[in-house]
């Protein structure tokens, strides 16, 4: 079942015929816009780093952009904002947004004063919600109520880790606000649809070939995410080994105990930074992270991996290449190509998402290093992770351009050889003893 049918479902479960949504990820509204625009009172896109504006040109007039000042959602949202006419912009002034900010936090009071004043022109017409329960699941979604008012459904940021958390409270005055989540929405589905992708599993196997954790072994995941990974690791070690998976984002934690409830307590989910981990020196056989180092400081993560390593013990990194061109497998005119080469330009303040991973992890100390960058291929058009990257390269498209990357889609996609490639950068080294 698709996104849109599930919302249309999740609507239907709790009788509503229309309701506002908010949501970073545009992809996860795009096509529930496009089938039932009639249902969408009002729409915020809540500081997104893609956005392929076509499928939002009918509730454009309902439609409120909130981007930071700089970045990567500010150059987004500035170009969407011109080809919708009648939408809305609001800009938090001074602020960089990337795809793992946590922005409701970060600017709460702005956040929240800027969809209240664009909702209450919107949701007039809304009757007051009343739905017949007030948290659940229907269709795959996991939706929870509060406060009274006409409906507003939240649906996931990416990476956030307070979500709207921060805003319930003072939305929840004036709205019956449904918060929305779940596998199949958000950040958690974009993540899990990546380590459902062949090649990213060939991937991580290698990594793991390499490291080459002990059946019996305590091993270490450094930002786990949804913990898709973990579960994969967890099959391939079998009943002896124990998995510790931490990350700063307590939504992706529920989330991957709720997808890792088969496993006990072979894997444990716990709060925990990069910058910080929260263990003794020497607890770990093996120490990894799968494109985390991209958001934080990249050498001082390092370090921590290698603190809690036990002498002899190896350390594996990924993170994403935007020093490598991106390639997608369609017809196009040069200079479409050229802008579709270039990767999402996404890493933080002191992270790495190039070559000098290797340098970093040699001058850390590590030993034996072993560095292999790594193709990802992506076949499923219809999946998020390829959705999630395919608007990053239309939202830096001209509409004209558009048109031309539409046709060599279709084009790809009628001959069966619609394919989209991304590099890596991997390494394993040796914590000496």
């Amino acid at each position: 079942m698709k996104i849109a049918e599930r919302l249309a479902s999740l609507m239907q479960h709790l009788q509503l015929d229309a309701a506002c949504f908010a949501t970073q990820i545009p992809g996860d509204i795009a096509d529930f816009a496009v089938q039932f625009p009639e249902r969408v009172a009002a729409l915020v896109l809540c500081v997104p780093t893609r956005l392929d504006p076509r499928p939002f040109m009918h509730v454009a007039p309902r439609l409120l952009m909130i981007a930071g000042q700089a970045g990567l959602s500010a150059d987004t949202g500035r170009r969407a904002f011109a080809q919708l006419p009648g939408a809305q912009r609001h800009i938090l002034p001074g602020y960089n947004a990337q795809g793992w900010s946590d922005v409701v936090a970060d600017r709460t009071t702005e956040v929240v004063g800027a969809i209240l004043s664009f909702l209450r022109r919107s949701s007039g017409g809304l009757p007051i919600a009343a739905p017949p329960v007030t948290a659940g699941t229907h269709a795959g979604l996991h939706y929870r109520v509060v406060g009274q008012g006409p409906p507003l459904l939240l649906l996931p940021f990416l990476l956030a880790p307070s979500q709207w958390e921060p805003a319930l409270a003072e939305l929840g005055q004036h709205f019956a606000v449904i918060k929305v989540g779940g596998p199949h929405i958000g950040g958690v589905a974009v993540l899990e649809d990546r380590a459902r992708a062949p090649t990213y599993r060939a991937m991580f196997r290698h990594l793991m070939d390499v490291m080459a954790p002990p059946a019996d072994g305590r091993i270490l995941d450094v930002g786990c995410g949804s913990g898709a990974l973990d579960r994969l690791l967890a099959r391939r070690l079998g009943s002896a080994a124990r998995i510790d998976a931490v990350d700063v984002n307590p939504f992706l934690l529920r989330e991957a105990a709720e997808l890792a409830r088969e496993f006990g307590d072979r894997i444990r989910f716990m709060p925990g930074s990069a910058l910080d981990l929260p263990f003794p020196d020497a607890t770990f056989d093996c120490v990894f992270s799968v494109t985390v180092l991209e958001e934080c400081d990249a050498n001082r993560a390092i370090a921590e991996m290698i603190r809690v390593a036990r002498p002899g013990g190896n350390i594996g990194i990924v993170v994403r290449a935007i020093d490598l061109p991106q390639w997608w497998n369609l017809e196009l005119p040069t200079a479409i190509n050229a802008i579709a080469s270039v990767p999402p330009q996404s890493v933080g303040p002191g992270g790495v998402a190039d070559a000098s991973l290797y340098a970093r992890m040699r001058r850390a100390g590590l030993a034996d290093l072993c560095a292999f960058p790594t193709l990802i291929t992506l076949d499923r058009p219809d999946g998020p992770i390829w959705r999630y990257r395919e608007e990053d390269v239309l939202s830096r498209l001209s509409p004209e351009d558009v048109v031309a990357w539409s046709d060599a889609r279709e084009n790809a996609a009628r001959h069966g050889v619609l394919v989209q490639a991304h590099a890596l950068h991997c390494a394993v080294g040796r914590k000496p003893m």
